[in-house]
């Protein structure tokens, strides 16, 4: 068998969470290019519509549903519904979460446990709820997003960094409780990636030189560059497949080599 067929996707029912946009939706789309069948989810109906739009637009069938990953017995409704609908989902990818950017001192008990409600507990109710089934087949991928903030502190996030780092660690007891089912648990930790809600952070300033903190990911980052959606492609594709059915409870940081550097000497 050719090595290229273990990166294969075909008849995988591949499940995202929050992929109506943004580096969920080319995640999905990277993995519909390798086969699978893509289902996702989100939490408003208006997205989920714009969702099923942007798909259709790029010529992909994709099933869309409505539920709030943070309500257990919603989740557990979802998922019934997506087996029955589809089959047992083969690879979930934990993807949905927010971001709230504010001083440790500003931010309420409310801001953080909703940030740790959504980018934590929501990713234990998924796999929680498509686990049994899994177990059941004798196969399953569990793909995580994480953060470099799983692994970094960095002031204003202190919410999202506590959920990240957590995620890791989920990640990690999932492999060792799950691993003997050859259930994989894995995680992708995105680097400063290029996208239009990053776009403002890179505009050239009236005098032409690099916005600030665009000099400052520049000189962080080895590659010295922003990261693409198209660079996660491939670790997607490789934690959903049977190329990595060896890998268990790894962060696969795609970064451009941020986190292995100090930076320059001043």
């Amino acid at each position: 068998m050719s090595i290229l067929n273990k990166f294969s996707l075909t008849n995988k029912i591949a499940l995202v969470t929050g992929a109506s946009y943004g580096i969920g939706f080319e995640i999905a789309k990277s993995l519909y290019s390798a086969g699978a069948k893509i289902v996702f989810n989100d939490v408003i109906s208006e997205n989920l519509q714009k969702g099923l739009d942007a798909y259709k637009a790029a010529g992909i069938d994709a099933h869309g549903y409505l539920f709030d990953i943070t309500d257990d017995m919603a989740v557990e409704k979802a998922i019934k519904q997506i087996e029955k609908d589809h089959g047992i989902i083969d690879i979930l990818v934990n993807n949905a979460g927010i971001i709230q950017r504010k001083p440790m001192l500003e931010t309420t008990a409310e801001d953080y446990r909703k940030i740790i409600d959504i980018d934590l507990t929501g990713q234990f109710i998924m796999a929680k709820a498509v686990l049994p089934s899994m177990i059941k087949k004798g196969s399953g991928k569990i793909i995580n997003i994480c953060s470099m903030m799983s692994e970094l502190g960095r002031e204003t996030v202190v919410g999202y960094a506590s959920a990240k780092g957590g995620l890791k660690m989920l990640t990690k007891n999932i492999c060792s409780e799950f691993g003997h089912a050859n259930i994989q648990c894995n995680g992708i930790g995105p680097g400063y990636i290029a996208t239009p809600q990053t776009a403002p952070l890179r505009e050239k300033q009236a005098d032409g030189s690099r916005h600030p903190f665009d000099q400052f990911i520049i000189a962080k980052t080895p590659a010295g560059r922003w990261g693409t959606t198209d660079d996660l492609a491939g670790a997607a594709v490789f934690l959903a497949s049977e190329a990595s059915n060896f890998v268990n409870g790894h962060i696969l940081y795609v970064d451009g080599g941020i986190l292995a550097y100090i930076g320059k000497q001043p």
